[in-house]
C-alpha cells in the first residue's frame, strides 16, 4: 500500500508523466487483483495520509506520514533529468 500511495501522489502531481501513470496503474492492479483490495480512498491531513479500503469484506485503513509518502515525489522533482520541458 505504501508503494501504491507514493506513486499515486506522484501520478496526481505529474499528470503528463506517462511513466508515473503506468507505474500507478501497475501498483493499483497489484492491490486490486492480487490482494483483492477495493474501495480505496485517501484522506490527507497536515501530518498523515490515511488510506481507507476494503479487503476480504472488511473495512480497514492504514496511516502514513506525509513526509514518507511525498519523499518519492520530492526525489523526482529534484532530479533534473526527469524535469525537462
Amino acid at each position: 500500500m505504501y508503494n501504491w500511495l507514493s506513486i499515486k501522489v506522484v501520478a496526481n502531481q505529474r499528470q503528463d508523466d506517462q511513466a508515473a501513470q503506468d507505474t500507478y496503474e501497475f501498483f493499483h492492479d497489484i492491490l486490486t487483483e492480487d490482494h483483492l483490495v477495493s474501495d480505496l480512498s485517501v484522506e490527507v491531513s497536515h501530518e498523515y495520509y490515511v488510506v481507507h479500503y476494503r479487503q476480504n469484506g472488511e473495512e480497514d485503513s492504514k496511516k502514513f506520514p506525509v513526509e514518507l509518502i511525498e519523499a518519492l515525489l520530492t526525489s523526482i522533482e529534484n532530479e533534473p533529468k526527469y524535469n525537462h520541458q
